[in-house]
Parts: structure tokens; sequence; C-alpha cells
């Protein structure tokens, strides 16, 4: 809006309406471009009105269905009909104080029907039913609503604190399970794979007691066919007080020795061939079970 400008042609900007009147009665809008009127005849310039989308923010504070007060934060963006700019001159004061009002009027007639969750959840709808009441009101005064944004709902500081504790004492309780889940995976796999250890580990020493056990047989069959009259007990015997020698010098020759004693004699040397070979027999035994 401008001051009466009564001289005979004026420029009314790009983005702008101008509002004509002749002897104080409204007589025609001026478009944007060049104008001329008559003082002479009564005609003059009242004012001007901008066509650009203006932004109003609101800030309301009202309580949600279960007793949380809420600040919202809404950005109204509106503008005047070219069509229709004789009345947004003519009817309204102050045309941002009436939208606020009806902004205040309907969100605190909706927010009290819902909880603080559907409060977010349904923001969309509070700006949906602000943005039809408004239509309908302002449109009469000559102004159309483009966009009402609902930009920030701020709940009361103590109320924010026990949300953020919910949230991670949630978020907390998931990972627990996550975890737990992840040690019973460990503590499965962790099982199989010992078994299947020592059912290789078992393979393994049949199959060692087995090759060794072959190993003798054939010591003793050839050792029998090459040396006459001796039976297969005595090499046997032989081969074992052979390998009970060994055994001492390679406990003798170790670096990691320590003292061992060991019964020696005619009579514990023939007591240890007889453990050794009923050893041997039974490792043969338990091989043939394995295979």
């Amino acid at each position: 809006m401008g001051n009466v400008n009564c001289v005979f042609c004026g420029c009314i900007e790009q983005a702008s309406i101008g509002v004509v009147e002749k002897w104080g009665r409204f007589d025609r809008l001026a478009e944007p471009g060049l104008n001329f009127w008559n003082p002479l005849a009564g005609e003059c310039l009242t004012g001007t009105l901008s066509t650009r989308i203006n932004s109003l923010d609101v800030k309301i504070e009202t309580k949600t269905k279960d007793n949380v007060f809420v600040q919202l934060l809404c950005s109204i963006q509106y503008r005047v009909i070219r069509q229709n700019a004789d009345d947004a001159f003519y009817e309204l004061q102050n045309p941002t104080e009436q939208i606020q009002a009806y902004v205040f009027d309907v969100v605190r007639a909706h927010v009290p029907k819902m909880n603080l969750d559907e409060l977010f959840e349904q923001k969309d709808e509070v700006a949906k039913a602000v943005l039809e009441e408004l239509e309908k009101v302002m449109g009469a005064y000559g102004y159309n609503i483009e966009h009402i944004l609902m930009v920030d709902i701020i709940p009361d500081a103590s109320v924010r604190r026990a949300m953020n504790e919910i949230n991670a004492a949630q978020r907390m309780q998931l990972a627990s399970v996550y975890k737990g889940e992840a040690d019973k995976i460990l503590q499965v796999k962790k099982a199989e794979a010992e078994a299947e250890a020592k059912y290789l580990g078992g393979v393994g020493v049949a199959r060692q007691r087995q090759a060794i056990t072959d190993g003798l047989r054939e010591n003793i069959l050839n050792f029998s066919h090459k040396v006459e009259g001796a039976s297969a007990k005595e090499v046997m015997d032989l081969i074992m007080i052979t390998q009970y020698f060994d055994t001492i010098k390679d406990l003798g020759n170790s670096s990691k020795n320590t003292t061992v004693f060991i019964p020696h004699g005619p009579g514990h040397v023939r007591d240890i061939g007889d453990q050794i070979r009923n050893g041997l027999m039974e490792a043969a035994a338990s091989g043939q079970v394995a295979e």
C-alpha cells in the first residue's frame, strides 16, 4: 500500500499491482508498466500491492492429548491474488495478524486430539487442516495460501530427555539381543570345531597305530623268511628289545631330558616286550574297528 499519487502518470513495478481510485472510490487496478490517470477527473493512484510470495512464521504453544506441552513452528507462504487485489487492499488492515489468528485456532483445535507420537507422525495432516481453513477464509479477502509447512515440533525439555532415554534403552536392548545371538553362534561353531578336531585326531592316531602294526608285521615276516628256525615270537621279542634300547638312547640324547627311572634286567626287559606286544595287538584291533 502506498500514498495517494495525484499526477497524470506513473510506473507500476513488476510483481506489483496498483489501485486507482476516482473521487475516493475504487475505480480499477493498474497493471505493471506505465499507467495514466486524470487527476482533474478525480483519478489518482491510491497505493500498490506486491504479488510476490510472502512467508509468515508462526510459533504456537499447545498441549497434546497425553498432556505434553509442545511448541509448533509453522511457515505459511501466501500471496495476493492479482484479480482480487482490491479485496486485499480494502478488506484487511493487517493480513498477517488475521492469518496468524486462524493458524492458532486450527492448530489448537487439532493437536489436543493427538498423542505426542501421533503428532510427530501426522504433522502433515495438521498442516493440511490449516491450509484448508486458511484457503477458505483468506480467499474471500484476495489472498491465496500457497503452502503451509510444519517446520518443527518442540516438546518440553524434560520430555525430550525422556524420549532420548527410551530410545537409547530400546537400542541397548536390541544390541544385547544381537550380541547374544552372535555369542550363541560362536559357541556352537567352536563346539563343532572341537568335535571335528577330536574326531580327526582319533582317526589320525588309529591310522598311525595301524601303520606301525603293518610295519612290524612286514619286518617279522621278512626276518622269518631270511633266518631259518626263527619263530615269529622270537623275532617280535628281538624287535621289541631293539626299540626299547632305541627309546632309552633317544631319552639320553634329548636336550630337554630329565631323570627317568626305568626298571632294567632280563625279567623286566621281557615284561616290557610283552607289554609293547600287547599294546600293538590292541592298536591293530582298534584300527580294524575304526575302518
